[in-house]
C-alpha cells in the first residue's frame, strides 16, 4: 500500500530478550493505539527484521541486519510538527512504554523523511 502522507517518522530499536514479548505487547496494545489518537498520526507500521538474501551481479548477498536494529516503526504523519505537539509528548509517556519497556530498548534512531 502506498504510503498516504507527506512525511514518515522512522523509529527503530533493539530490546533486551528478556523483555521482548512486553515490548511486542505493549507496543501493539497499549503504544501504538495512544500515538493513533494524536493529531496528525494517520497510521503505523510495525516491522522485524528476517533473514534473507538477494541477487547481485549474479551472486548470492546475505542480507544479515548487522548493526541495523531489529524493530522498526514507521509512523505515517502529516507533518515533523506533529512529534513537537502537547498530545505526542503526552501519548509516549503513557502506559507502561515509559518505565517497564523503554529502559530495556538500546540501538535506537529516529528520523523523519520526506515522501517525494
Amino acid at each position: 500500500m502506498p504510503i498516504a502522507t507527506r512525511y514518515v517518522f522512522v523509529v527503530s530499536m533493539d530490546v533486551t530478550t528478556e523483555k521482548e514479548a512486553l515490548f511486542n505487547e505493549v507496543y501493539d496494545t497499549e503504544h501504538v493505539p495512544l500515538l493513533m489518537k494524536v493529531p496528525g498520526v494517520r497510521s503505523v507500521t510495525r516491522l522485524k527484521t528476517a533473514p534473507a538474501a538477494f541477487m547481485l551481479g549474479g551472486e548470492r548477498k546475505p542480507l544479515d541486519g548487522a548493526g541495523q536494529a531489529a524493530y522498526v516503526a514507521i509512523y505515517e504523519i502529516d507533518s515533523p510538527d506533529v512529534l513537537l505537539s502537547k498530545e505526542w509528548a503526552e501519548a509516549v509517556e503513557k502506559g507502561r512504554w515509559p518505565t517497564e519497556v523503554r529502559p530495556f530498548t538500546s540501538n535506537r534512531r529516529h528520523i523523519v523523511r520526506k515522501v517525494l
